[in-house]
């Protein structure tokens, strides 16, 4: 098969088409069109020419129609077009340039001219699909590496949480239920005036994806103040406390390896730090009260104590789903953001399907 480029050329006189053919047949696989319309059945077949030589004066339809046609065609708009014409005056060489024409030659043809010109627009061709090619190659090979690393990324997130939470006494599925649980609230709040303008999808991917850091800090507690199945005095209490900040500190001290500071970095440092304050200020670490508390740390301190409640623990059986909404129910405007209370209750039943989807092995 021959991989010599393919000419158009589109002229009602047959001398001038038996010209141009006899100029370029030696360098290109040449096509004659005898009318514009001749010339636009060829260009909806394959393969496509590489360059179009267009008469302007033709009955029917012009070459100036013909172009805009050509350039009006997704698929074929990217060829390039020279008008070749006995038009002479400069109003109409910049008609042809305003309907899309690489190059206006004037005739009576000049061989070597045309040739030339042929030439360089060809090359500018094959250059340009060449930068395509290469263009959508590297796009795939950015999109896949990208892919890559989101993987790892997530990976290295959930291990790090994961073993957060082993030493708590709690499964990874915990993990899953409750960055479920925070997208699931903030998808139900994302058009609420009080939270629209945080919370967009970009965002709320983000918040998932950061969800599982809330607990970090725990792997700086002790084990016997962490693993303790009693009550916690509470001098333990102020001990165990210091995970918020161990969180924060951990995540500050990535993002001070980084150089620089990441959304989805900036909702697990507030996640990690701030899921233990209470709206009405009776929360650790700092007391926060309202809409002080960082919105990302209100949704999960709803998350995490629901699944807190519906899951086994050593000090504790687990509760129903109907008793854990009534706990939340009751710390509605106390402990929790009244307008994340009535999120939840809500999607009550989405709650519901994500504790039975990522439920633990063990339970009943």
């Amino acid at each position: 098969m021959s991989d010599r480029a393919t000419i158009l050329v589109v002229d009602d006189a047959p001398d001038n088409l038996l010209l141009v053919n006899d100029l370029l047949e030696p360098h290109y696989e040449v096509k004659l069109a005898n009318s514009g319309k001749t010339a636009l059945r060829i260009l909806a077949g394959t393969p496509q020419p590489s360059l179009i030589l267009l008469d302007v004066v033709m009955p029917a339809m012009d070459g100036y129609q013909v172009c805009r046609e050509i350039k009006a065609n997704p698929a074929t708009a990217a060829i390039p077009v020279i008008f070749l014409t006995a038009r002479h005056e400069t109003t109409d060489e910049q008609q042809g340039f305003r309907e899309g024409a690489v190059d206006y030659i004037s005739k009576p043809i000049n061989p070597d001219t045309l040739l030339s010109r042929v030439n360089t627009h060809v090359a500018l061709r094959r250059a340009s699909a060449l930068l395509a090619d290469q263009n959508k190659h590297l796009e795939y090979l950015v999109a896949e590496r990208t892919t890559e690393l989101v993987a790892m990324q997530e990976a290295t997130i959930l291990a790090m949480a994961s073993l957060a939470e082993t030493r708590d006494n709690e499964t990874g599925n915990h993990i899953r239920r409750t960055q479920n649980y925070v997208a699931a609230l903030a998808m139900q709040l994302k058009a609420h005036p009080r939270f629209s303008a945080e919370l967009t999808d970009a965002n709320i991917h983000l918040l998932f994806k950061s969800a599982p850091l809330h607990d970090i800090g725990k792997v700086g507690i002790p084990d016997h103040i962490l693993l303790k199945p009693g009550k916690l005095t509470p001098e333990e209490f102020e001990i165990m406390k210091l995970h918020t900040v161990y969180g924060r500190d951990a995540i500050l001290s990535v993002e001070a390896y980084l150089g620089q500071k990441t959304t989805f970095l900036h909702y697990a440092r507030e996640i990690a730090y701030s899921h233990q304050e209470k709206f009405d200020g009776s929360g650790y670490p700092e007391g926060l009260v309202g809409d002080a508390i960082p919105a990302s740390a209100r949704l999960m301190a709803v998350a995490d104590v629901y699944d807190a409640l519906i899951s086994k623990r050593v000090y504790k059986p687990a509760f129903t789903h109907d008793e854990a909404v009534t706990l939340i129910k009751n710390g509605r405007g106390s402990h929790f953001d009244p307008d994340v209370v009535d999120a939840m209750l809500a999607i009550e039943e989405r709650f519901k399907e994500i504790a039975q989807q990522y439920r633990d092995t063990d339970s009943a």
